[in-house]
């Protein structure tokens, strides 16, 4: 059986003389996303603004759903469930009720009245909003060293000027999904900060691949103009880069639709950085480099071309 191609051998797509419409587009993009977080400002979840976490476990398999339900009628804010370990335990997750400890009690109190007998409480706390500060300022700079050390990494696979081209293509991707999120002011959590590392992760793994071949074509081709070196990169991992976006794409979409409220966050952020991640790599990264400028390496060396491709320049 041959394998399949999402794309032809041959297929020679004008990625990078489109660049310019694509960095109007990208800054669009961002200034948007800048607009948003400045307007509206992030939904931050329990995790950020505090609240009330109770760990619970129900003597028969837990209904979620009407638990949801139920507890939501109380009058206490956002409450969220999530169920983990076995079929019966359940985490509550209520936001931090206005006043003192006292009124967080009482809440507590009302949640158990609702849950009725026979339910155990493994854990109750209360997450003060000054945890939730400290997490704010713990989970950017996560984000800060994560792009951070990806430059690093890339300065030191390729040249500073590749490793520039990827964290400017990331801060593109991450900026627009947290402005995504002040957009359509969708609970963001530590769930999410979580999914914008993974998006960072995800993206350069394709931004390396694109940069290697790349690298490869500026060693085997040295008179061939550098618009057509990098279009002709982008087009020979094209295939690869649509294999991969697609397949994760179609498991996004299963957590998304089937995986509760719990994970439709998360894979919303991660289905908008596949899609941004994956055209950043084409319209950002590579053509960037025209901008940066890149060396072509050693002209006499042939380091890097392969003996058969060397004796053809020859």
């Amino acid at each position: 059986m041959r394998p399949i191609r999402f794309v032809s051998r041959n297929i020679n797509i004008p990625f990078v003389p489109w660049r310019r419409v694509a960095f109007m587009l990208s800054i669009l993009l961002v200034l948007g996303s800048i607009g948003s977080f400045a307007s509206l400002g992030l939904n931050f979840g329990i995790d950020f603004k505090g609240g009330i976490l109770m760990e619970v476990r129900t003597p028969t398999a837990a209904d979620i759903p009407g638990l949801r339900d139920n507890l939501g009628k109380l009058g206490l804010g956002e409450v969220s469930l999530q169920s983990f370990g076995s079929e019966t335990d359940v985490l509550i997750r209520i936001q931090r009720q206005e006043g003192a400890e006292k009124e967080q009690m009482t809440a507590i109190e009302v949640v158990k009245q609702a849950l009725g007998a026979g339910v155990e409480y493994r854990r109750t706390e209360f997450v003060g909003p000054t945890v939730g500060a400290e997490l704010i300022e713990a989970g950017m700079l996560a984000v800060g060293l994560a792009l951070l050390s990806i430059m690093f990494y890339i300065w030191v696979r390729f040249e500073w000027q590749f490793g520039l081209g990827a964290v400017v293509a990331l801060s593109h991707d991450i900026a627009t999904t947290i402005g995504l999120f002040a957009l359509i002011q969708h609970e963001f959590n530590l769930a999410t900060v979580a999914a914008v590392l993974t998006i960072a992760g995800y993206s350069i793994n394709d931004t390396v691949v694109v940069y290697d071949r790349v690298r490869e074509n500026l060693r085997k081709f040295k008179k061939m103009d550098l618009v057509d070196v990098f279009n002709k990169s982008i087009n020979e991992t094209l295939s690869r880069t649509l294999m991969t976006s697609v397949t994760t794409l179609l498991a996004l979409l299963a957590i998304f639709l089937f995986g509760g409220e719990v994970m439709a966050d998360f894979a919303l952020a991660m289905i908008w950085g596949v899609c941004i991640g994956t055209y950043s790599s084409i319209f950002i990264a590579v053509p960037l480099l025209l901008y940066i400028g890149v060396q072509r390496g050693d002209e006499d060396s042939g380091v890097g071309v392969p003996e058969n491709e060397r004796q053809l320049e020859g």
